[in-house]
């Protein structure tokens, strides 16, 4: 048996199956061994409000986790911000969205992109500022954050570090049973709730 993703582990935990080493291998590797462990921890409840950070167009996905249940997106939503707007308008756009989202809903944790690579300088301290924005909302709503590089969130969602942005969105959408095409933004700011449930442990 291969090993298996930590979205293939997720999946039969919901289904109530359990991981067990194959019988050729009397022994369990270590990995074998992790992800029984993984099996065994309760499995995420709660509403995580995921976030793709960006000046321009931020992410977000609120998406609602029951053990036993397919996780539900319940509400997704791009901020766009106009190029002719200053910074610190955008700014105030993405805290505001933010808020929006953490008031109208019951959010037990928020999950946000990191960032690892950029370009330039310039380009790390504006994508920063977006990151600090929604950090801000959920700071002063005292909601705990959680941040993922996004080598992270592919791994624990597609199953593949190296996936496409589509390939991310078809994959979250497969795993919501979401009916609608996402926008990227809003389908990356989904996977990043669904790394923190897969992956978070009390």
């Amino acid at each position: 048996m291969g090993r298996m993703t930590v979205r293939q582990m997720w999946k039969a935990k919901l289904e109530g199956g359990t991981l067990s080493a194959p019988s050729a291998r009397p022994r369990a590797t270590a990995q074998e061994g992790t992800a029984a462990f993984a099996l065994q921890r309760a499995p995420f409840a709660g509403c995580v409000l995921g976030i793709d950070p960006s000046l321009r167009g931020t992410g977000l996905a609120l998406v609602e986790f029951v053990p036993g249940r397919q996780p539900v997106l319940l509400r997704c939503l791009t901020v766009r911000v106009a190029a002719k707007q200053p910074m610190a308008y955008a700014l105030g756009e993405i805290n505001r969205a933010v808020a929006l989202f953490l008031d109208a809903a019951d959010v037990r944790h928020v999950a946000l992109e990191q960032t690892i690579y950029v370009q330039n300088f310039q380009t790390a301290q504006i994508l920063g500022a977006a990151r600090g924005a929604a950090i801000a909302a959920a700071a002063l709503r005292e909601r705990p954050v959680f941040e993922y590089a996004p080598l992270r969130v592919k791994q624990a969602v597609v199953g593949a570090g190296r996936a496409s942005k589509q390939q991310m969105a078809r994959t979250v959408m497969a795993l919501l049973g979401h009916g609608r095409t996402l926008a990227l933004d809003e389908a990356d700011a989904a996977g990043v709730a669904l790394c923190h449930a897969f992956t978070w442990r009390e």
